[in-house]
């Protein structure tokens, strides 16, 4: 591997890092308890891990131009990990059990404010 392509891997994972961090603080201002981040599963990873009175959420965070091109972002095969591996999280903890779990969405654009999409793709 290059240098070059090496730095842009680390200037990309980096930039991840601080696109989950703002998402978190995001999700506290609107109630929601942080659970976990980069939570790595057999099924896949789950960027944040947050609840908000019994529901679940699973937050995928996608840096784009703009909404659209996050949800576009994050294919069929995808979520679907990303719902087993919820599952298998809240099966392994007693207090997560009975929670509803969902797939959220959250949007980061350079110059805009987060947005966060609840159920980002409900109706699959």
């Amino acid at each position: 591997m290059t240098s070059a392509r090496s730095a842009r891997g680390a200037r990309a994972r980096l930039s991840g890092h601080r696109g989950e961090i703002v998402a978190a603080l995001w999700l506290m201002a609107k109630g929601y308890r942080i659970l976990g981040f980069r939570l790595a599963s057999p099924q896949g990873e789950i960027d944040l891990l947050a609840l908000r009175g019994r529901v679940l959420a699973v937050v995928e965070v996608k840096r784009r131009a703009t909404v659209e091109l996050a949800l576009e972002a994050v294919h069929q095969g995808q979520r679907e990990r990303l719902r087993r591996a919820a599952a298998a999280i809240a099966a392994g903890r007693p207090a997560l059990r009975d929670a509803t779990v969902r797939l959220d969405l959250m949007a980061l654009a350079p110059g805009r404010l987060p947005r966060h999409v609840p159920d980002a793709w409900r109706g699959e």
